[in-house]
This record gives C-alpha cells, sequence and structure tokens, in this order.
C-alpha cells in the first residue's frame, strides 16, 4: 500500500470509489424498509394480528428485503433481479406487513427498488493507446483520406467484404435458381 492511503483522505478516497461502483443508496434504502417493516410487527401496537401463513409471510417479506437490500449492495451484478424482487415484495408488504410498516417501510422499499433499477454501472476510463506518437511532426501528412480496410472476421472464416465494396460494386448477371424439370 503507497503512504497516502493510510490517510483520512485516502480512506474516504477508497470508500468514494467502491461505494459508486454498486448501487449503495438503493441497497440500504431497501435494507432499511425491511427493517423498519420488522420493527413495525414487533412493536407492542396490536394493530395487525398475524396467525398461520399470514404470520409467517409477515416476517418473510421484511426479511427477504433487508436481505435483498444487503446482496444489492454485495453483488451489484444481480441488481435487476433484486430490483424487480424488492419492487414486488414492496407492494405485496402492503397485504402483510401491518400496511408495509405503517407505509414508511413500504416506501422506502419502493424507492431502493427503483433507484436500484435505474442504476447503471459508471464507465472506466482509459488511456487511448492509439494516441499519436511524439515523434512524428505536424509537417508529415497522415492518411487521413484513407479508408480502413474491411474487418476480418473473429472466428476465422473467409473474410468479408465492406460495405463500400458491396455498394459501389457493379451489377452484374444475377444467378437464378435453375428450374426443375
Amino acid at each position: 500500500m503507497s503512504p497516502g492511503q493510510h490517510t483520512a483522505a485516502g480512506v474516504r478516497a477508497r470508500w468514494r470509489r467502491w461505494r459508486r461502483a454498486r448501487p449503495f443508496t438503493a441497497g440500504l434504502l431497501i435494507a432499511l424498509g425491511g427493517a423498519e417493516m420488522l420493527v413495525t410487527l414487533r412493536a407492542p401496537l396490536g394493530v395487525l394480528l398475524h396467525v398461520g401463513p399470514q404470520g409467517l409471510a409477515a416476517y418473510l417479506v421484511p426479511a427477504i428485503l433487508v436481505i435483498c437490500g444487503v446482496l444489492l449492495i454485495t453483488t451489484p451484478q444481480q441488481r435487476v433481479f433484486y430490483a424487480v424482487l424488492s419492487l414486488v415484495l414492496g407492494l405485496v408488504s402492503w397485504l402483510t406487513s401491518n400496511l408495509g410498516g405503517f407505509l414508511v417501510g413500504m416506501l422506502l422499499a419502493l424507492v431502493g427498488g427503483a433507484l436500484a433499477f435505474a442504476w447503471t454501472p459508471v464507465k472506466q476510463r482509459t488511456a487511448h493507446p492509439e494516441a499519436a506518437p511524439a515523434e512524428t511532426t505536424p509537417a508529415e501528412p497522415a492518411a487521413a483520406g484513407t479508408a480502413p480496410g474491411p474487418r476480418e472476421p473473429v472466428d476465422g472464416s473467409a473474410p468479408t467484404e465492406s460495405l463500400d465494396a458491396l455498394l459501389s460494386a457493379e451489377p452484374g448477371p444475377r444467378h437464378t435458381r435453375a428450374e426443375r424439370g
């Protein structure tokens, strides 16, 4: 590690890079929404009493939301799946978990799911290796007027013709199928 990475600014910069490489805010909102729903289920308010399968769903939906929020932060490659699952479970929580944690948990899960669905990874900037070499002078004309040749196929099959060659080709006799007789 370089000496500058142990300073507070270095730690903050690494945290910022890590946080921006994933839908951190979306995962946090989803996890907070699920946690809020779990807290309202344990509140001594006695608003709704669930017995049997409904009681299991009341605990299962918020628990899965918390897990989705954590997994969204740790594995951002699966963000679309976790976002859709969070949106569906946020809506289901209206019926199963005290009106979605008295609307607060449901809204947090829905906003987090929408943010996760809309999040896209940041493209890394790369240096262009095709930059002009330093030893060329402006007096040397580059081959600016020449068009690039046809591309070679990746799989090693026969080379393809370029679009310019196909468009500029003279129309010749068209081959027709021999009539079967």
